[in-house]
């Protein structure tokens, strides 16, 4: 465990981290800080525990929004996701009609060329017929 000493609202105050949030946990402080001081100069001196209660208020109204926009973001995905699925469904019928289209002209081009080979003499056997 590491420890961190941060500055909020002019008051020093010591805090605990695990080992490598130092950084983390020094932003954090700073961010609070800075919120705390932009309402302090909004509403005046209003008292610490009252400033204290608003940062708090405006955090956790930014965290509600946050969790709220999230669970859109999520909600938009599984659509997205399920919307793929189903172009992918698509597609592949789509590409199993063109096979069938082209295997059944090709069937029609054979029995064609089939009949044509049986109504010409020589024809198939290499022979060109004059025309």
């Amino acid at each position: 465990m590491s420890q961190v000493s941060v500055t909020i609202n002019g008051k020093q105050y010591r805090m605990a981290c695990e080992d490598g949030q130092e950084g983390h946990l020094l932003r954090l402080a700073k961010d609070l800080d800075d919120r705390m001081a932009k309402l302090h100069s909004s509403f005046g001196e209003i008292g610490d525990t009252r400033l204290t209660v608003m940062a708090a208020l405006t955090l956790a109204d930014e965290l509600v929004e946050a969790t709220m926009r999230v669970r859109r973001l999520e909600e938009e995905l599984a659509a997205l996701q399920d919307a793929r699925v189903l172009a992918a469904d698509r597609s592949q019928a789509t590409q199993a009609a063109i096979v069938a289209a082209f295997n059944s002209a090709a069937n029609r081009i054979e029995d064609v060329s089939r009949k044509l080979n049986q109504t010409i003499p020589g024809a198939g056997k290499g022979d060109i017929p004059s025309g």
